[in-house]
């Protein structure tokens, strides 16, 4: 498997599980093929995304900022613990309990989006696990560009690019959106000449070799942090 969503899913599995990263293709992509990134800045999409963001701008000695204000309201439920839907609660019921049992709050207002790092005359990095639903990268990357930022890629691990994402990314800010091939994405790079694809084949390849031999899967690990 490949960066996984969010390490607990290994609990699903009855065999072991080997979370894979993509991150040393897609530092060497950025190295290789942006031009003067060295004046570039990791920017996490969400705060969620600092972590990762932190490790990539330690390895290339840059620096990092981050987006806030970004996160749907789908999210920011999950923040206070509700995963779903609370009960319903019939008229009546309510009634018979009454109204002066919990506080009056007002509510909660979605923020407005802000950057917090310096982007101003940089190349903007946005790094994530994975690109689906591009809404929100567009609106970043909007914001980024309002704040001075001159180019602006994205860089994840799976490129799922569903509906109309390729449409939009083309419409949008962003220059260009790199992703690996661990998910096909060929209609998509024709309907939008921004997707770039990075090779992760001899990562999977080699993976699949010690597994079948019995090897130690320690050295794929060699150049990946936790926040990977």
């Amino acid at each position: 498997m490949t960066v996984i969503f969010t390490q607990r899913i290994t609990g699903f599995f009855d065999i072991p599980v080997d979370n894979l990263r993509a991150s040393p293709f897609l530092l060497q992509y950025i190295q290789e093929s942006i031009p003067d990134y060295r004046n570039a800045v990791i920017v996490a999409r969400n705060p969620g995304s600092a972590k990762k963001a932190t490790s990539y701008a330690e390895r290339l000695r840059l620096g990092i900022a981050v987006i806030h204000g970004e996160q749907k309201e789908s999210e920011s439920d999950m923040v206070d613990g509700r995963y779903s839907p609370p009960p319903a609660v019939s008229a009546s019921r309510t009634m018979d309990v009454g109204l002066d049992i919990m506080p009056v709050l007002a509510a909660k207002e979605k923020p407005p989006i802000n950057v917090v790092g310096d982007v101003g005359g940089r190349i903007a990095i946005m790094v994530d696990d994975m690109i689906d639903d591009v809404e929100s990268f567009v609106m970043a990357a909007e914001v980024l560009k309002e704040r001075g930022a001159y180019k602006i890629y994205v860089l994840a691990t799976h490129g799922l690019l569903s509906s109309d994402a390729p449409r939009l990314l083309e419409d949008s800010p962003i220059d260009e959106v790199v992703v690996t091939n661990t998910v096909p994405h060929e209609v998509q790079k024709m309907q939008c000449h921004k997707i770039k694809t990075v090779d992760i084949s001899v990562l999977l390849s080699e993976a699949i070799r010690r597994i079948h031999n019995k090897e130690s899967m320690s050295y794929l690990f060699r150049n990946v942090t936790l926040e990977d």
